[in-house]
């Protein structure tokens, strides 16, 4: 497997630190508002990492953290009269709810910020005591980014022309202007007692820690992956392992993958420029799973235009896997082998070519297809396509519907119910042997548009 390694700029073999083994932290979100495009690109990519990862044969331990202290939750939490745990927890609750309904598989292990600040203390007293850090007379710690000679290592940035970074305020004793915060003190409002002052942990401190705490190993470096969006590789991932490096003596991570930025219609998406879209906004039109093949249509990392003409696109070819997984309906499971599914996973893992991957899923639909409809009978193809169709379920996420079901979203939930409602009132005719009442119900779903399949499972249908 290879990976494009942000650090480095190049494509590099994938080594795990413990062979067979390997570690992946993602940065999670910031639990004030709802998930936008962006989060729900992320997730995606490195959910799609995991699964690539584990079909090669590693065992992968996945974190992926929750903000629960920030600013920005301090501010919101101003605004809304809420308490830290209602809040954080209301929109921790709805990341979750729409995460799942993409197919985004739940971290092996979820870290929040709030249950880590032991870490977090004992990491910028480390940081101090090896005069790394140090506190001004404000009660405030600052990370010297002077004192590392590897600062900007990741990110490749220049100390001298780089702007001042963002969530660092500005006053008179910062020694350097690149000195990022490690503690902010406060006297008032949500704040944390520790031996620098009361306040609470900068940003790229808690990532650290929590890093520290759940997955780091001796050795080289702490663990094997460690990624995020492309606006985090500076200043959010650059301070992070500058701290980790200064405290630790080793690297943080031996990669670092960075997926491109969501645009909406050619835009950067972003809350000032009043184009942000929520995730559940979307999914009130778009089947989540539509949203997902949508999402990972692209490589990770490209930026991503989202506009609805590509995604409705998406959607017709996300059909055709449901159409064939129809046809197949009913059909045992198969775990044949097939050069299919060999080819898929040598796509996925180079640097999960997703283009790729869907190409080869195109073509292996298209062939299931002529093969069953040259012979309805050939059990040999049925099989492999059934095999097939499960293959991508798992290592994509795409299939895992009910085929009837799927081809019923967006469908009013009134029509829904009379639907069900003559299925259900056909069935009890069907049992009482009154077949001309069954034919009639049957007509007058038919004149719906409404077709019906009789199986094993029960009866399903789907609207025209």
């Amino acid at each position: 497997m290879t990976i494009y390694d942000t650090a480095s700029k190049t494509k590099r073999a994938f080594e795990p630190i413990t062979p067979g083994k390997a570690t992946l932290y993602v940065c999670g979100p910031t639990v004030y508002d709802d998930a936008h495009l962006g989060h729900a690109k992320s997730a995606l990519v490195f959910d799609l990492l995991v699964r690539t990862l584990e079909a090669n044969g590693l065992d992968v331990t996945f974190a992926r953290n929750i903000t629960d202290i920030d600013d920005k939750i301090v501010k919101k939490l101003a605004e809304q009269g809420a308490s830290l745990k209602e809040l954080t927890e209301f929109y921790t609750d709805a990341y979750h709810r729409d995460m799942d309904a993409l197919g985004v598989r739940r971290p092996d292990i979820e870290p929040k910020a709030t249950e880590s600040m032991e870490e977090m203390i004992s990491l910028i007293t480390t940081l101090i005591k090896k005069g790394h850090a140090y506190k001004t007379q404000e009660g405030d710690v600052y990370f010297d980014t002077q004192k590392d000679e590897k600062y900007l290592s990741i990110s490749h940035r220049s100390q001298e022309t780089d702007e001042t970074q963002s969530r660092i305020k500005e006053n008179g004793f910062k020694k350097h202007p690149a000195d990022f915060a490690l503690w902010k003190h406060f006297d008032e409002g949500i704040r944390y007692e520790t031996p620098f002052s009361s306040g609470r942990p900068g940003w790229h401190t808690e990532c650290a820690a929590m890093i520290e705490k759940h997955l780091a190993v001796e050795g080289k470096y702490a663990i094997d992956i460690h990624g995020g969006g492309a606006d985090l590789l500076f200043p959010h991932h650059e301070n992070e392992a500058a701290q980790h490096r200064c405290a630790k003596g080793q690297e943080l991570a031996k990669y670092w993958m960075h997926n491109g930025f969501v645009n909406i219609d050619g835009e950067k998406m972003s809350k000032s420029l009043g184009n942000s879209f929520f995730v559940k906004d979307a999914l009130l039109s778009y089947h989540g799973e539509v949203l997902r093949f949508y999402l990972l249509s692209t490589h990770y990392r490209s930026d991503f235009n989202f506009n609805e003409i590509d995604l409705l696109s998406a959607k017709k070819r996300l059909d055709k896997l449901y159409r064939l997984k129809k046809r197949l309906f009913g059909m045992a499971e198969s775990d044949e082998k097939t050069p299919f599914q060999t080819q898929l996973l040598e796509a996925l893992s180079d640097d999960l070519n997703i283009s790729k991957g869907l190409s080869l899923l195109d073509e292996m639909i298209s062939h299931a297809n002529e093969a069953m409809d040259a012979n309805p009978k050939d059990k040999i193809a049925k099989r492999q396509a059934q095999s097939n169709l499960a293959y991508v379920q798992r290592l994509l996420g795409f299939g895992e519907q009910n085929p009837f079901e799927y081809f019923q979203f967006g469908i009013a939930p009134q029509v829904k119910a009379t639907i069900e409602e003559l299925i259900e009132k056909r069935s009890l005719a069907k049992a009482a042997k009154d077949f001309a009442s069954s034919d009639l119900i049957r007509d007058e779903l038919l004149a719906l548009d409404i077709s019906i399949m009789d199986t094993a499972e029960g009866t399903f249908w789907e609207k025209h």
